[in-house]
Formats: C-alpha cells, structure tokens, sequence
C-alpha cells in the first residue's frame, strides 16, 4: 500500500522541479535548440530522473519544449512565421488586458508591478540579463493578473513561455538598450485609471526592438535549416557506409 505521506512529497518534488526548469526557461538560461539531458539535470537539482522527466514532458504540452525522441529534449527554434504569429497575440491580449487592468487595478497590485519595475532597472543598471528578463516577465504576466481574466492571463503565459528563450538569446546577441520607459508608461496610466493609454502603450513595449528581434530570428531560422540539413546528409552518408 502506498503511503500518503511519499506521493505528497513526490507530488511536491515535481511542483519544484517543474517550477525549477520553468524559471531557467524565462530567465534564458537555455538557449534556442539546446537539448535538455535528464540525467545531467537530475543531478543538478539533486533528485531522481522521474520528476525531472515528468516536468520536460508538461513544459512539452506548453509547447515550452519539444520532444524529438524519448531521450531528445529541445528548446523550440522558432520560425520566422511563427514569431510574428505569437507577437501578434500578445499584442492583442496583452493589450486588452492592459486596458481591463487599467479599469481593475488596486493600489496594492500596482504597488507590486511599481516594485517590479524598481526591480527590473536594478538589474539592467548592474547588467544581470536573466534577473531583468525575469523582472520583465512578471511584470507582463502581473499586469495581465490584474486585467481579472484568468483565461486571458493563461493565454498570455503560455505565449510568453514559448519566447522566453529566444527573447534571452536576442538580447544577448544584440545587446540593445534595455531601458523600460513603456513599463513607466503603463505605470502611469494604471495610476490614471486610462486604459486605452495603457493599451498603447503595451502595444509600443512588445514592438520596441521588434526589428532587431526579427532579424535575429531570421538568421537563426537560416542556421537551423542549415544544420538540420546537415545532420541529414550526415545520416544518410552513414547508412550509405
């Protein structure tokens, strides 16, 4: 008979392992196409290799992950096609939920998306990329919470999981200057109850650097292409021998 007690703490083994590898998703502390070994993160996080696995495989269902074989664990590459597709969701969502969130808000929850901004230009001033992209992140899906819409808010998180990693990587390689001014904007339309300002001007902070974003995408869709290419001449080449 299985004690209760064991499947509790399994239950709550796999809550924080899955919590875990989510937070190394949004911080891009993986980069597009690195293939996650379950072994290797199992002893990273001190625990067996079934938590671990049962965690890839619900970030798999978020489409966080995907899965080319049992043992194959991969950070999605996304296309071109499918980058525009996703911004253009969260441009509607999250504008929608920044002019809901405008009409909603309390005090207490703006003052935690105010400190949340402290929070983000802390971490740009001392040049801690993941702590800023964590910061960003919460503060989207924070302003969503507020909107009142738990649908709204699930839609919003499950995009945002899909682009962390490559939004990570875009920074990285180009460095742009990653100063928050629409953050303070929306700031102060939630302060002003003006929900069509704070709509505008989610709309403006998920365009900003959309063309450097854009470029980068498309150079990474041209060298995944490129290696996938690769990898198949490879295999053939050895069937062959």
């Amino acid at each position: 008979m299985n004690d209760p007690l064991d499947s509790l703490v399994h239950v709550n083994l796999g809550k924080s392992v899955y919590a875990t590898l989510r937070d190394a998703l949004a911080a891009g502390r993986f980069q597009p196409n690195d293939r996650l070994r379950i072994r290797e993160l199992a002893l990273q996080l001190g625990t067996s290799v079934t938590p671990v696995r049962d965690a890839m495989l619900q970030l798999v269902q978020e489409e966080a992950l995907v899965l080319r074989s049992p043992r194959d664990f991969r950070v999605p590459v996304l296309s071109v096609a499918r980058y525009l597709e996703i911004r253009a969701l969260r441009l509607e969502l999250e504008g929608l939920g920044a002019f809901e969130a405008a009409q909603r808000i309390d005090d207490a929850t703006l003052a935690d998306l105010e400190r949340l901004l402290q929070a983000n230009e802390e971490a740009i001033a001392r040049h801690d990329l993941p702590a800023a992209l964590q910061c960003n992140q919460a503060f989207h899906l924070g302003l969503a919470q507020a909107a009142g819409m738990p649908t709204l808010k699930r839609f919003v998180d499950h995009l945002w999981m899909q682009t962390a990693p490559l939004i990570a990587a875009g920074y990285a390689s180009f460095s742009p200057d990653m100063r928050v001014g629409h953050h303070h904007a929306i700031i102060s339309a939630l302060r002003q109850r003006d929900g069509a300002a704070a709509q505008r001007a989610i709309e403006q902070d998920i365009l900003d650097g959309g063309t450097q974003m854009l470029a980068y995408v498309m150079r990474q869709e041209r060298m995944h292409a490129g290696a996938t290419q690769k990898e198949k001449d490879e295999e053939e080449h050895e069937a062959q021998d």
